[in-house]
């Protein structure tokens, strides 16, 4: 339409935020941010949408005069909306990452689960999909724009039902020409069935590595969450990849502290953490959401005992990563370089999520670099290329 991305320090005429609303800190974050773009672009039109802008809009309308709310359900139509005399818009759809190695293709929003923390399925509505052909022709346009490595994301990407199930969707992008890896974000452990894994464990370019939320080593915790499954399925359904592929692991998310939750529901969940390994863990303490059945659960964890339980929980999480990598020391392994680091350092992540950093040199980020790792660092490997 004629406009351009606006350089550090100048002043903009439009500001777009997409908020969250996930937790109290995610609230917090999006107003700092509009307030900061209110002053630093004071002609500036500010446009708001996301998850906030959904559950609170009175709450960022007050801020200021200037703003204008897009509903979640208008997203696809942003443009339009903030522009309504005019008459023709380009296709709205992502062709780049700025600064990324990785594209994030979002295949599915909304969510059918109502997990009782959870404010996802009131702000963001109910599950649905892409078509797997429109999947397949962003993701041609990715690799075509020179990134190697492909994300299928969603808020709940194990509902996805477009015209295919998500075993039919990863075959579809699998055979995408020019992609080199393929990976699948955030995915419940009850979700990864027989088909969907031999779609994993055997294609051309998926990656031995996947996120599966975990939230809770509690069963009672689990239940109380109104999570679909159990700590048995989530080891089983862990165990069935590994023992098919060796060099699979894992990463997740955890909650610490949701209510009721005790010392031994506390100690299970470490336990979990110790036997699965996982590559990264991702923690998050308990944030009460308005509207959901856990904010009127009773025998709330206090913000100390839950600071607690967290600096436990990633201690523990950091020790049974640095024993998971152990087994792979020695080994040469392909890195896709994604950063710079200190020190004339570059880093990446070898195909099932394992951070190695090389010596720089003359390699820049998204060069695929095959690499021996000589030294198991606390944040990852040291690798010699």
């Amino acid at each position: 339409m004629g406009l351009t991305k606006a350089e550090d320090g100048e002043e903009a005429d439009l500001c777009i935020v997409n908020t969250c609303t996930v937790t109290d800190s995610a609230d917090s974050a999006s107003r700092h941010e509009i307030r900061s773009l209110l002053k630093g672009h004071p002609n500036a039109k500010i446009a708001v949408t996301g998850c906030m802008a959904e559950s609170a809009p009175d709450s960022i309308l007050s801020i200021d005069p200037r703003i204008q709310i897009v509903p979640n359900a208008k997203k696809e139509e942003l443009i339009q909306e903030i522009f309504p005399d005019e008459n023709e818009f380009p296709e709205f759809k992502i062709e780049a990452f700025e600064g990324h190695t990785r594209a994030f293709v979002k295949v599915q929003d909304g969510c059918n689960s109502f997990c009782t923390y959870c404010i996802i399925p009131y702000v963001r509505g109910r599950s649905r999909s892409r078509q797997i052909s429109e999947v397949v022709n962003e993701v041609e346009g990715l690799v075509a724009k020179g990134f190697k490595e492909v994300v299928i994301t969603g808020i709940n990407v194990g509902d996805f039902d477009g015209a295919g199930r998500l075993s039919d969707l990863v075959r579809a992008v699998d055979q995408v020409k020019g992609l080199q890896r393929l990976r699948i974000s955030s995915i419940d452990p009850d979700e990864v069935d027989e088909d969907l894994a031999n779609a994993v464990l055997n294609g051309r370019t998926t990656v031995p590595s996947m996120h599966i939320v975990l939230q809770s080593g509690s069963n009672t915790i689990l239940k109380r969450m109104n999570r679909k499954y159990t700590r048995q399925i989530f080891i089983e359904s862990v165990e069935k990849m590994k023992e098919r592929n060796p060099d699979f692991t894992v990463t997740t998310d955890i909650i610490v502290g949701f209510p009721g939750e005790t010392e031994i529901d506390h100690a299970e969940t470490l336990d979990l953490i110790k036997t699965i390994q996982f590559a990264k863990v991702h923690m998050f303490p308990y944030s009460v959401r308005k509207r959901t059945r856990a904010a009127l659960y009773p025998n709330k964890v206090s913000p100390i005992v839950m600071k607690q339980r967290k600096q436990e929980l990633m201690r523990v999480a950091e020790q049974a990563s640095f024993q998971l990598r152990e087994k792979f020391l020695g080994r040469t392994m392909e890195v896709l370089l994604e950063n710079d680091e200190k020190e004339g350092m570059i880093a990446g992540l070898t195909p099932n999520f394992l951070r190695v950093s090389i010596p720089k040199g003359h390699w820049k980020a998204n060069d695929l670099v095959q690499v021996k790792l000589i030294e198991n660092r606390p944040d990852g490997f040291l690798g010699l290329v």
